[in-house]
Order: structure tokens, then C-alpha cells, then sequence
């Protein structure tokens, strides 16, 4: 590290970096946009995983989804890198958030908002429907 003194007093001797030449650009923290944008990007990616997983598997995924949540949570305890760690925490959060999505596209479904997947017509029905195909 290239430190250069540039006060010392008996309790305190405060240092300089150097290596920047006084570059005002680099003395800024990307970390906060980085990590923001990142977020807006997992939010936007899970928003069609979850009406493609609905669609296709009906809220049978909500053990994946937990699973994907936690591990990506448990591991964002151990990755060093900031960045990296809430990346990770988000798209855990992501995953957690999505088992209820997951709930509520299906009654987005029933109420015709979102396609419903014929192969899987029967998993739809609601209480009042159920009862009109026993009698």
C-alpha cells in the first residue's frame, strides 16, 4: 500500500492514499448503485419465473422457491465480497418472496388476468366449481 504521511500529531497520525492522483471519480462508492441495480434486475428477473413456474407446474415449485431462498441466504453469510453477499441475500429474498407470488398468480389466473394452462384446467376450479361438477 502506498501511504504517504501527511499529519502527525502524539495521538493521531492520519495518512494519504496516493495512488489516485487527487482523481475526484475514484473517490466515489459505486457499492449502493451496484447493489441497487442488481436488486431491480433480480426483482425483474423473478417477476416472469414465477408466472412461467405457475403456469407450467401450478404453486407446486414453493419447496424449490424455499430452498433457492434459503441457500442463497446461508450463503450470503459467507461470501466476503460486499457486493457479491447482497446480491446473493437479495436473490434469496427474492426466491422467499416469490412462494407467495407464486400463490397469488394462481388466483390472478382464476380470475382471468393471466392465462390458465389447459392441461391443468381441473387445479383451478374453486369451491363453487368443484360443487357444480359433483352433482
Amino acid at each position: 500500500m502506498h501511504r504517504k504521511t501527511i499529519a502527525h500529531t502524539p495521538n493521531k497520525t492520519i495518512y494519504t492514499n496516493n495512488l489516485h492522483n487527487n482523481s475526484h471519480i475514484c473517490d466515489m462508492y459505486f457499492n449502493g448503485i451496484i447493489i441497487a441495480l442488481a436488486t431491480f434486475a433480480t426483482i425483474g428477473l423473478w417477476h416472469p419465473i414465477v408466472i412461467k413456474a405457475e403456469y407450467r407446474w401450478g404453486t407446486r415449485p414453493w419447496a424449490v422457491f424455499l430452498l433457492v431462498g434459503l441457500g442463497c441466504i446461508a450463503g450470503a453469510l459467507f461470501i466476503p465480497n460486499t457486493i457479491l453477499s447482497a446480491v446473493c441475500g437479495v436473490f434469496g429474498a427474492s426466491a422467499l418472496w416469490g412462494i407467495g407470488e407464486l400463490f397469488k398468480q394462481k388466483r390472478r389466473v382464476q380470475k382471468g388476468w393471466f392465462p390458465m394452462n389447459p392441461k391443468r384446467k381441473n387445479e383451478y376450479l374453486t369451491n363453487d366449481d368443484s360443487s357444480k361438477t359433483q352433482e
